[in-house]
Order: structure tokens, then C-alpha cells, then sequence
């Protein structure tokens, strides 16, 4: 699997609605690799409220995948604000 890159954008959606998307953050958790990740226009435009990030599981072929249960989300976002922390 090649290393998703902080910076790196990708579309996603379902087909129907596409988004494009930034990698804001990478981090591993419990040996699965996360990615949060924000709409491109969303960091274009600069806005000064909070930007939505949203926690993608890339699977093991490189792939998105959606995080299943709440504690998983729980630990990935924990381990996001412990990046945030570190940054300041």
C-alpha cells in the first residue's frame, strides 16, 4: 500500500455527488491507517469558522472505507486532537 500524503487530494462521493477532498492529517491507530480529511473548497475559501474534517479508513489496497462503530471513531478522533496539540 502506497503512504497516503498529508496534502494529497482525492474525489469522493457515491456516483452520483462528488466531492473533492483534502488530507489534512494521516495517523495510525491500533496498526489501521486514518486520514481526516476536508472539501478543497472549504480550505480555498479561507474561511475563518471551523472547517469540517471528516475520518476516512484506508484500507489495505489504498482505498477509503467508512469508520464502522463509534469507539473506533472515538480513538481516531482522539488521536487527531493529540496531532492538533503536538502542532501548536
Amino acid at each position: 500500500m502506497e503512504k497516503i500524503e498529508v496534502g494529497e487530494v482525492f474525489t469522493i462521493g457515491d456516483g452520483e455527488q462528488e466531492e473533492e477532498v483534502e488530507v489534512v492529517a494521516s495517523m495510525t491507530v491500533d496498526g489501521q491507517v486514518y486520514v481526516a480529511v476536508a472539501f478543497t473548497e472549504d480550505l480555498r475559501d479561507d474561511i475563518e469558522e471551523d472547517i469540517e474534517v471528516f475520518f476516512l479508513k484506508v484500507d489495505e489496497d489504498g482505498d477509503f472505507d467508512v469508520i464502522e462503530s463509534d469507539e473506533e471513531y472515538d480513538k481516531v478522533v482522539e488521536a487527531f486532537d493529540e496531532i492538533l496539540e503536538e502542532e501548536e
